[in-house]
């Protein structure tokens, strides 16, 4: 059994995306050296900490891995990290107050 609730055989996959479109997956894989960036405005570890953030609203469990590795290894504290986790769930618990205003709004409308 594993110890992830995602298969990581699913990742298998990718190779095959990459072969039926290679640059776009390209593309797509260079989308994280934003995240590694050391010369950046933002350092290093809080790039890591909004990428764990991001990844708990779009809840990809590989990126959740990947980055919550990242953020220790770039010095993040477990207090950190959960800190993220919750700004992230305010911040999708916000996003659906909104879009529960925005229902009203098209309930009322004939």
């Amino acid at each position: 059994m594993s110890d992830h609730y995602h298969d990581q055989n699913d990742l298998k996959f990718l190779g095959e995306m990459k072969n039926l479109a290679p640059e776009d997956f390209k593309a797509w894989l260079n989308l994280d050296s934003i995240v590694k960036r050391e010369d950046g405005a933002i350092p290093r570890k809080y790039r890591e900490l909004i990428a764990v953030a991001v990844a708990c609203t779009t809840q990809c469990p590989y990126c959740l891995e990947v980055h919550a590795k990242a953020a220790k290894a770039a010095g993040a504290t477990r207090a950190e990290l959960t800190e993220s986790a919750f700004l992230a769930a305010a911040l999708r618990a916000g996003g659906a107050a909104t879009h529960g205003a925005m229902a009203l709004k098209f309930f009322d409308q004939e």
